[in-house]
């Protein structure tokens, strides 16, 4: 059995926070999708098409990462794509806590997939697309945070 993992978010943008955890999961699993979610209640700063030719180019070389988008529940696209991992990376406890009930639910709703948490590693912990896309609006230069791939 393939042991292929889904990394779901906005990636609004992807940073090099998120470049870490899909590198170090490499050795990890078979394959990884990066699982762009769309949510019709959600703005989005960029647009998904943007944001799925970047992070395109930041793998275009990595046979083992596809980038697709999907709407609705994470377990119901993983179902989809014979995926049994979902990973998800912590840069604190805070978002452990975050994440811990999503795993719980999860697991309850699909318990053939399990959550798999990689901590980010330490120089990047403080990077988050929020702050990064606030730098952006703000005319600030976010390029040290976002893997070169991606020319803002």
């Amino acid at each position: 059995m393939k042991r292929i993992a889904v990394f779901p978010g906005s990636f609004d943008p992807f940073t090099l926070g998120h470049d870490d955890i899909v590198k170090r999961a490499l050795p990890l699993f078979d394959h990884v999708i990066i699982a762009i979610g769309v949510n019709a209640s959600k703005k989005y700063h960029f647009p998904l098409e943007l944001r799925m030719e970047w992070i395109g180019k930041v793998f275009a070389t990595e046979e083992k990462v596809s980038v697709k988008k999907y709407e609705g529940l994470t377990v119901d696209f993983c179902r989809g794509n014979g995926a049994n991992f979902i990973l998800r990376g912590l840069r604190s406890n805070v978002d452990f806590e975050f994440e811990k009930p999503i795993a719980h639910m999860n697991t309850a709703m699909a318990n053939e997939i399990e959550t798999v948490f990689l901590v980010t590693s330490p120089e990047l912990s403080g990077i988050n697309s929020t702050i990064v896309r606030d730098i952006i609006k703000n005319g600030g230069n976010a390029s040290q945070f976002l893997p070169k791939e991606i020319e803002i």
